[in-house]
């Protein structure tokens, strides 16, 4: 009798993990943090750059997420090498976004979305000239996104105008991302 019951027992067991296994799967909320970088394009007026990507779902309130944001000098020019510049956080297109390069990606949870965004934010409305191509550029934006998520972050003097060498870098300095180098 006891062997009956457990041989009907499995087969109950291997019947509902076989449903299970073809049922549509629950989505999981979870919002994805991605680091970017541009190569640049003198001709097309784009210089190097690193900026963040946010893409995902809320979990507390379903919304879907699908935001980027870049810190870089309001206008471009010869001005820039000369010392601190007006400064802006604005969002990438989604075409520009599709021709750089994603360096690693980090799942974060909806609290620190909420920190990410309330950061940008303080970098947006810092005053006065908040941007300096050597010492507060689009690296020093991203990594300061970097360190709030645990990762290392150091900024050598000799990748301070290099964003993709930088982020490779970054994925050196944390080898738990599994993040291959990105050649130029």
């Amino acid at each position: 009798m006891k062997h009956r019951v457990a041989t009907a027992r499995r087969a109950v067991i291997a019947l509902l993990a076989s449903l299970f296994a073809v049922l549509p799967q629950v989505a999981q909320a979870e919002v994805l943090l991605s680091f970017h970088s541009f190569n640049g394009s003198y001709f097309g007026g784009r210089y190097p750059h690193a900026f963040i990507v946010m893409e995902g779902t809320l979990d507390r309130t379903g919304e879907t997420i699908n935001e980027s944001y870049g810190f870089s000098a309001k206008s471009t020019g010869p001005h820039v090498l000369f010392g601190p510049a007006t400064h802006w956080i604005y969002p990438e297109e989604q075409e520009y976004i599709d021709t750089t390069n994603r360096h690693f990606t980090v799942s974060i949870s909806d609290e620190m979305y909420d920190l990410i965004v309330y950061e940008t934010s303080v970098w947006r409305d810092s005053y006065g000239k908040g941007y300096d191509l050597d010492n507060r550029n689009c690296l020093h934006f991203a990594g300061r996104i970097a360190e709030m998520v645990g990762l290392k972050v150091n900024y050598p003097w000799d990748l301070r105008r290099q964003p993709r060498q930088w982020l490779n870098h970054i994925s050196i300095l944390n080898p738990e991302l599994g993040a291959e180098p990105i050649e130029g």
